[in-house]
């Protein structure tokens, strides 16, 4: 399977030199030292890989820009670190378009181009690509360092089959930015526990005008493509187990009553009450999340805690209103309030490096104390504790336009509240289901089916699929 993969994947590559690396003349002196409970097999980790005075570069192909990845600052902090090796960040994507990435990470990894780490940003391409064979069992590695798990050294398992092919770096939960303005002209309190129907009722009220003009109360972001699916299991993301469209085990979980009850809300918001931005629009305008927010035309953004280091503004996209943070919303009100997803940096290493111990121990402390000197996001790792998140959070905001115009007391609070739903390993099959589903959702919110015959649609066709990869 690999080799054909190859063989179709180098006949498209084209052009020789498609992947550039990123620089920046950014030197700030950053703080590389590790919180004071660190953990020993972060810190054997982060020794030098060329003790034997054999110098090494690694190249890091990444879909994080400097701008939100802080790569100069980081990469310097760990070279200086480790004496003897360099890191290179080639950054696949200059605006942090993860699907451009993943194509252009595709065609590099096809052309056996030197990588050495790679970066992944969702479950279903992190499976992907590990059946794919690009990216190197760490089992061993992990044993040398102290045989540490997974589960218990990070808040994020990325144990895959048994195997564990990446460490998460940032631990971003998703949460819901509004504007606050918004807020108060209409006289609506910031939520600090709701559910969808409270945040169905808040997107109707937030809806103001007609026309080209009109503010919509919200913007949904996907699907896409078979990407941004979260945007169809917002029901199911927010429970503790199986909310994803697969169980553990691989079969299919579309008969989860939560996944016809997304397609119930997001029906009922754009059709209904017309408060979230058409579907048609965003696919055919190839509407921009970020813009649709920061420029007002949309009230409320359901969208990943990635925005933490834009949520001030940015030199794109100024900062003219208040913003304030509610956590994802529950379904019921007796359901317990913070369940969310979270999304991940599944760093990776190479398959085909000739650097791989060095690759790991990079990867390693990159996905620990490097978090902290990254200071861009929340970390994974669980031995930050919450009277970090504060400064962190203060350092993120401070690299922002107008981190004064942020709630930061509801930023924080949120961000203290989220966790993840149990961790479903994610099938190899996952996005071809994702992109079924996808397809199935564009013909009901166009108008071509209605719900029941979407679930029953999306049911067969998931099953067709697992069928088919379990022969």
């Amino acid at each position: 399977m690999r080799k054909k993969w190859f063989n179709v994947m180098a006949a498209g590559v084209m052009v020789v030199g498609l992947l550039a690396g990123c620089g920046s003349d950014k030197n700030e002196k950053t703080d590389a030292s590790p919180s004071a409970g660190g953990s020993p097999s972060a810190s054997s980790a982060a020794s030098s890989p060329a003790s034997s005075g054999e110098k090494v570069h690694l190249r890091l192909y990444t879909f994080g820009p400097e701008a939100t990845y802080n790569w100069s600052n980081t990469l310097k902090s760990y070279e200086e670190a480790n004496p003897g090796v360099t890191v290179e960040a080639v950054v696949l994507s200059d605006k942090g378009d993860t699907q451009e990435a993943m194509k252009k990470l595709d065609l590099a990894f096809a052309s056996k181009e030197n990588i050495d780490v790679l970066m992944f940003s969702d479950p279903a391409g992190y499976a992907q690509r590990v059946s794919l064979g690009m990216a190197e069992p760490l089992d061993d590695y992990i044993a040398k360092d102290g045989g540490f798990k997974v589960s218990e050294e990070y808040k994020v398992d990325t144990t895959l089959n048994g195997k564990v092919y990446a460490l998460p770096g940032k631990f971003n939960p998703w949460y819901v930015l509004l504007n606050k303005d918004h807020l108060d002209e209409a006289g609506l309190a910031l939520p600090t526990d709701w559910t969808w129907d409270e945040y169905a009722d808040y997107a109707k009220q937030l809806t103001k005008g007609e026309g080209t003009s009109k503010r919509y109360g919200t913007y949904f972001h996907g699907p896409q493509g078979g990407g941004w699916m979260e945007f169809l299991k917002l029901m199911m993301m927010n429970q503790p187990k199986d909310s994803d469209f697969l169980k553990a085990d691989g079969s299919s979980n579309l008969a989860d009553p939560n996944y016809k009850r997304t397609l119930e809300l997001r029906v009922r918001m754009e059709k209904e009450d017309k408060s979230s931005v058409p579907y048609s629009d965003i696919i055919s305008q190839k509407l921009a999340y970020r813009n649709q927010f920061f420029n007002q035309s949309a009230s409320m953004l359901t969208i990943g805690s990635w925005m933490n280091t834009e949520i001030g503004g940015t030199d794109k996209l100024p900062l003219t209103f208040h913003v304030a943070v509610a956590p994802f919303p529950k379904n019921d009100k007796a359901d317990q309030i913070g369940y969310s997803p979270v999304t991940t940096d599944y760093t990776a290493v190479s398959s085909i490096s000739k650097n791989k111990e060095a690759a790991y121990k990079f990867v390693r402390w990159y996905t620990t104390e490097g978090q902290l000197v990254q200071g861009k996001n929340i970390p994974a790792w669980s031995k930050v504790s919450n009277d970090q998140v504060t400064p962190i959070i203060d350092t993120i905001l401070a690299a922002t336009a107008n981190p004064e115009l942020v709630d930061k007391d509801s930023l924080t609070k949120t961000l203290l509240m989220s966790k993840a739903s149990e961790m479903i390993p994610a099938a190899s099959y996952q996005s071809e289901v994702y992109k079924a589903v996808n397809e199935e959702y564009e013909k009901l919110i166009l108008g071509e089916q209605d719900i029941e015959a979407t679930v029953k649609n999306s049911q067969e066709r998931a099953q067709q699929i697992i069928d088919a990869n379990k022969k």
